[in-house]
């Protein structure tokens, strides 16, 4: 499994601040700028290689897993479900509390229901945030945790939030920043 292109691609990222939060910006993690094809070939097909597809459902949480889980879906036939920002109303809709590094906000988990089997795929695992929201809550209603598989770890906490989730954490690349550079360490 080459992940070259996609390792080139993040050492280019450029790094913003948000408050004291260092934050990297890439198509994988935010679609901007734009995506080039044959990294996102290699981030799905690393995480293919990697991953359980073994499952009723892939689940990522809104914006950036979308393109991942959709491309998933296509190629393993497991359907997708998105934990969104947005709230609903349906009957058994389940709302979370995300805390990241950066913003405080809202999800709502829909469409998931005791016993399914999951597989919970994202862009990147920094803070742990989102990660933390959508796996517990996802317990909490039953469903059985399959995998969990992220493109990015920026994260020197992995170990730490999966053994607060219970779960293992499955990633491509690791990275961090050094003196305002975005550095490839996997």
């Amino acid at each position: 499994m080459t992940l070259e292109k996609l390792k080139r691609s993040l050492e280019s990222s450029p790094i913003v601040k948000i408050g004291t939060y260092d934050y990297f910006v890439h198509p994988v993690t935010d679609g901007i700028p734009r995506m080039d094809p044959e990294v996102l070939e290699q981030a799905v097909n690393g995480m293919l290689a990697i991953g359980n597809f073994d499952c009723d459902l892939i689940v990522t949480p809104e914006a950036m897993g979308i393109p991942l889980a959709v491309a998933l879906s296509q190629r393993t036939g497991v359907p997708y479900n998105i934990v969104r920002k947005k709230r609903y109303g349906l009957d058994g809709e389940v709302s979370v509390s995300q805390v990241t590094g950066y913003s405080k906000s809202q999800l709502y988990i829909n469409g998931i229901h005791e016993g399914d089997k999951v597989t919970v795929v994202d862009d990147v695992i920094s803070t742990g945030g989102t990660l933390r929201a959508v796996v517990l809550a996802l317990k909490r209603m039953g469903a059985e945790i399959v995998d969990v598989i992220a493109i990015i770890e920026k994260t020197s906490r992995k170990r730490e939030i999966e053994d607060e989730l219970g779960v293992r954490i499955k990633t491509l690349v690791k990275v961090e920043v050094r003196k305002g550079k975005l550095v490839v360490i996997t």
